[in-house]
C-alpha cells in the first residue's frame, strides 16, 4: 500500500473552529495521509490533481470524527470499592467514608500489595473498553500509591498497559491525593515528601507528563497544593488541579493562577474562580460518571462556563471509588442529561477541549493538516447519535496513525 492514503466518507465531523459548520462537518469528504500525518482534508470535488490517482480507501460507515480524548482516568489501581458502594447506599458520605478509612486510602493497600505486571494486566481491559467506543488518546494519574516506589510503579503500568492496547497515554503524577496512613496527622510532612522525594524521583525517571492534586477539605488545603504547584513548576511541568468538588476552596483561582491545564469537577467554583479560568484560558474538565455515583445534586454552572468562553471537556474519572465506568459514550450521554450541554458541546468535550486539557491539542482532538491521522468510523446517521443513545457503541473502524486498528485487537 503506498505511504501516501487517500480516505473518503460521506461527512466527516473535524470538530474544528476552522470549518464554520456545526460539528465542523465536510460533506462528502476526503482525508489525506502520509506517515501518520494528516496531508490534505476537504470535499471530494476540492481535491488537488496531484492526489486524484491516488486509490481510494473508503471508510466503513457514513461519518467519520477525530479519535475520542478521555482526559482524566485512574485506570490503573488495585482492587475495588463495591462495598463501600453499597454503604454509600445505607446512607454513608463520600467524607464519611474518608474519614472511617475508606475512599482512596483503602484503594491504596490493594495497589501497593499488587505487582507491576497485575497492574497492567487488570488495566488493560479497562483500556480496552474504551478503545473499542474510538478513544485513543487518554490520561491516566497515579495516586493510589501515595509512597515513593508504588507511584512510579503505577505511572509505568499505566504507559505498558496503553501500548498494549494501541493508545496514547499521558501520565500524571497525582502524589497529593489523599494522606497515607504513615503519615497520619501529618500533611505538611507528607506534602514535603511528594515535593522533594516521590515528585523528582517520578520526573527523574521520565514518567510525569503533567502533575494533579486533590484540592479538597478532605485532602490538602491550598498552602499545601500551592507547594506541589511550586515544584511542579521547578521541574517545567504544566498542572492540573482536582477542584472544587465538594466544597469551594478557591482552588480554581489557584490553579488558573499556575496556568493550569485543566481544573477538573468544579460543582461548587466560584464566579471568580471561573473568571481566572477565563484569563487563563484553563479548560474546565466535568465529570458526570463521579457526579451521578455519588448522587451529588450541585451541579456545576455550565451557564457561567458558557458566559466566560470557558472551554469545557468530559471524561470518565475512571476509579474504583467515585466513578466506576468504562464508557466515555455514556459519559456524553449524562453530560446532555445531566449537565445540559448539548450533544455537540459534549462531542467537543471528548475531542478538541479534551485534547487542550492534556496539552495535546497540536496534535489530536481535531481532524486539521498536520494533525495525527487518528480518527474513527461510526454507524450512525447524525453525531448527536453519540450522545443519544444509552449502552450502545457505534464504532465500526478506527484509524490511528493513518493505519487501520482492527477492533479485534482492542
Amino acid at each position: 500500500m503506498s505511504q501516501v492514503q487517500l480516505w473518503t466518507c460521506p461527512h466527516v465531523a473535524t470538530m474544528s473552529r476552522d470549518v464554520p459548520t456545526p460539528y465542523g462537518v465536510i460533506d462528502d469528504a476526503a482525508i489525506v495521509t502520509s506517515k501518520g500525518l494528516i496531508d490534505w482534508l476537504g470535499p471530494r470535488a476540492e481535491l488537488p490533481p496531484h492526489f486524484a490517482d491516488l486509490p481510494a480507501l473508503t471508510m466503513d460507515a457514513d461519518w467519520v470524527t477525530p479519535a475520542l480524548v478521555d482526559c482524566h482516568t485512574h485506570l490503573v489501581h488495585g482492587g475495588d470499592r463495591a462495598r463501600e458502594f453499597e454503604m454509600r447506599l445505607q446512607g454513608a458520605s463520600y467524607a464519611q467514608l474518608a474519614a472511617a478509612g475508606g475512599g482512596i486510602v483503602s484503594t491504596v493497600g490493594a495497589t501497593r500489595a499488587a505487582s507491576e505486571q497485575e497492574l497492567v494486566a487488570t488495566a488493560v481491559p479497562r483500556l480496552q473498553a474504551l478503545a473499542r467506543e474510538g478513544v485513543m488518546t487518554v490520561e491516566i494519574k497515579s495516586g493510589y500509591g501515595l509512597d515513593d516506589e508504588c507511584e512510579r510503579k503505577m505511572l509505568r503500568a499505566a504507559r505498558s498497559a496503553a501500548a498494549l492496547c494501541g493508545v496514547d497515554v499521558h501520565t500524571t503524577f497525582l502524589g497529593a491525593h489523599a494522606l497515607p496512613p504513615e503519615f497520619a496527622g501529618e500533611p505538611d510532612r507528607y506534602i514535603d515528601f511528594v515535593c522533594n522525594v516521590a515528585l523528582p524521583n517520578a520526573h527523574a525517571e521520565g514518567l510525569v507528563d503533567a502533575v494533579d492534586a486533590f484540592c479538597e477539605h478532605i485532602a490538602f488545603d491550598i498552602a499545601q497544593t500551592r507547594r506541589v504547584f511550586d515544584a511542579t513548576h521547578a521541574l517545567g511541568l504544566p498542572v492540573k488541579l482536582h477542584a472544587e468538588q465538594l466544597s469551594d476552596m478557591s482552588g480554581a483561582s489557584l490553579a488558573a493562577e499556575y496556568q493550569a491545564l485543566s481544573a477538573d469537577h468544579l460543582e461548587f467554583v466560584s464566579e471568580q474562580g471561573l473568571a481566572a479560568m477565563a484569563r487563563a484560558a484553563t479548560v474546565a474538565v466535568l465529570l458526570p460518571g463521579a457526579f451521578y455515583f455519588l448522587r451529588e445534586t450541585q451541579l456545576p454552572p455550565i451557564e457561567r462556563m458558557r458566559a466566560h468562553g470557558i472551554d469545557i471537556a468530559i471524561a470518565t474519572d475512571a476509579n474504583p471509588g467515585s466513578s466506576p465506568v468504562g464508557s466515555l459514550l455514556l459519559m456524553l450521554n449524562m453530560a446532555c442529561t445531566l449537565f445540559r450541554m448539548t450533544p455537540e458541546e459534549a462531542l467537543l468535550g471528548v475531542t478538541r477541549n479534551g485534547a487542550r486539557a492534556l496539552g495535546c491539542a497540536d496534535s489530536v482532538g481535531t481532524l486539521a493538516v498536520g494533525k495525527k491521522a487518528n480518527f474513527v468510523a461510526w454507524d450512525i446517521r447524525h453525531p448527536a447519535e453519540l450522545a443519544y443513545r444509552i449502552g450502545h457503541n457505534p464504532c465500526v473502524q478506527l484509524v490511528r496513525d493513518g493505519k487501520v486498528q482492527a477492533l479485534a485487537g482492542v
